[in-house]
């Protein structure tokens, strides 16, 4: 017999930035409906899901639907606390609207904690319009702790840290192979204990021929686009799930950051 105290909620498994099951960079993404879901009980879903992001879509109108509505509220929680940003949970927010919902809105709005976000179809892909995080360069001997538990002896070419997107940007040395970049396993604890400021939230580590993926893209554009000249660049996700996007440096002072997502799981979460 169905427990009337039992609430449930649809909730999707994404990968991101990627047209195949199991690769790119998993989120949840958690539809509200209708019932005011409290902060603890998003921290607690996000947590019970324990992947990188859990992102919770909700409805701004008493009228508006997840099928044919183009605006929604938007947040994004970690399994410890919510952030301010995230790329890849955006992205399969959207494909959560666009393909398992039938929405067949050209562009979608997201109200969020970094101001207003879009997503729009082109293609195959998903194209979502970011606002570009500008970084400041940094001292090595400041983060010398860190950067030797995140990159050993590797020769680092240049450190910047964005202050809005808490992201520390590590440049190997022109030269450093792809092999080598996905070759390095910092231990997250040992960064952890490294860090006790609350000056970064996370290491994004690039080589010239191979940034990294997501919302640190709107870190990494203007950085590349002063060094290699252009604004458009394709990008690689160097890990063990890899990951592919199309990124392009606007002179409006945001990001346009596209890539592809497919839904691995659906379901629906008791609480």
């Amino acid at each position: 017999m169905a427990d009337p105290d039992v609430k449930k909620l649809p909730i999707f498994q994404v990968d991101a930035f990627t047209d195949k099951p199991f690769a790119g960079n998993p989120a949840a993404v958690c539809l509200l409906e209708d019932m005011d879901l409290t902060e603890e009980h998003q921290q607690k879903i996000a947590a019970e899901m324990n992947l990188s992001e859990t992102a919770y879509l909700r409805k701004l109108n008493p009228g508006d639907d997840f099928s044919s509505s183009s605006k929604f509220g938007l947040r994004w929680f970690t399994p410890t606390n919510e952030v301010a940003l995230c790329g890849h949970a955006t992205l399969a927010s959207a494909a959560t609207l666009f393909y398992m919902m039938k929405n067949p809105s050209s562009q979608l709005t997201f109200q969020t904690l970094s101001g207003d976000l879009f997503a729009r179809r082109e293609g195959d892909f998903i194209s979502l319009d970011l606002p570009e995080n500008k970084s400041q360069p940094q001292d090595k001997e400041t983060y010398s702790q860190l950067l030797q538990i995140v990159v050993g002896d590797l020769p680092v070419q240049d450190l910047f840290v964005s202050h809005t997107a808490k992201k520390l940007v590590v440049r190997l040395q022109d030269g450093t192979t792809r092999q080598t970049l996905e070759s390095l396993r910092p231990d997250t604890a040992s960064m952890l204990a490294a860090h006790t400021q609350d000056i970064i939230r996370g290491v994004i580590v690039t080589v010239k021929e191979d940034p990294v993926t997501g919302s640190a893209h709107t870190v990494l554009a203007s950085y590349w686009a002063k060094e290699l000249g252009k604004t458009e660049f394709y990008a690689r996700q160097c890990s063990a799930r890899g990951g592919d996007l199309k990124v392009r440096l606007r002179e409006d002072g945001r990001v346009d950051v596209a890539g592809k997502a497919t839904v691995v799981l659906q379901g629906m979460i008791r609480i």
